[in-house]
């Protein structure tokens, strides 16, 4: 009496079960990736600007147009932040999805290596998962008053110390426009330009090799492990400030 060969069981319903644990995180990364996209996010950047550039009024109407053609492109509920163009330098605050804050780096990164409106540019911070906008709209203001300056004694501060500068006189005015129930900072500066970020700080952040710059941080973004991105730090190789 023969006996029969042993089957092994490789039913259709075990099959898919025994891939089920790989479906789900397949699944948990791709929602992950996509609700990161529409969650919001603030970007602050700063740059350098070049001495031929005689009407800074042309690089805001260029900031005006492209968040209009990225607000239309990404579908977004809208893009809210201030440009400051101070004499020598630009501070930028973005609020909007990863998306369009990857598309303005990517633009901004053009314009430098254009150099005709801007010229060293670096990533100060990148916050992530915010439950509001510090910014009802987005809007530029050119500066032509004295800032003040933060004196001898912050002359050896740290990059670390430089950047949570920048985030908390930022924060400050968010919160100064909330209670001023302004939409438009323009009036405020003017009237309080002791919320105004002192240039010199960004002049300092500028020259800090710890800080990426837009190119840097896009390669960053787009590499195979993007931890940076999603980690919340200062983007720079070893200034690990979280927000």
């Amino acid at each position: 009496m023969t006996s029969k060969p042993l089957r092994s069981d490789k039913s259709p319903l075990k099959a898919w079960n025994s891939s089920v644990p790989d479906r789900l995180s397949l699944f948990e990364e791709y929602y992950r990736t996509m609700r990161k996209k529409f969650l919001l996010h603030r970007l602050i950047v700063i740059a350098a600007l070049p001495q031929s550039l005689a009407d800074r009024q042309k690089l805001g109407a260029h900031y005006e147009e492209l968040n209009v053609r990225l607000q239309r492109q990404y579908h977004v509920e809208g893009i809210s932040g201030l440009l400051l163009m101070y004499p020598s330098c630009l501070l930028h605050v973005i609020e909007s999805s990863s998306e369009v804050l990857v598309s303005l780096l990517q633009n901004l990164k053009d314009l430098q290596e254009e150099g005709r409106q801007v010229e060293t540019a670096k990533v100060v911070l990148m916050s992530h998962d915010l439950p509001n906008r510090l910014f009802h709209q987005w809007s530029y203001k050119v500066l032509t008053m004295q800032t003040r300056t933060l004196g001898e004694e912050a002359e050896g501060e740290s990059t670390d110390a430089l950047v949570d500068t920048v985030r908390s006189m930022i924060l400050k005015l968010g919160t100064h426009l909330e209670i001023a129930s302004e939409a438009l900072p323009g009036s405020v500066l003017e009237e309080a330009p002791e919320l105004v970020v002192p240039q010199e700080v960004l002049i300092r952040l500028l020259a800090c090799p710890e800080l990426l710059s837009p190119q840097q941080y896009l390669q960053t973004y787009h590499s195979p492990l993007n931890i940076c991105m999603d980690s919340g730090h200062v983007f720079g190789s070893s200034c690990a400030t979280t927000v």
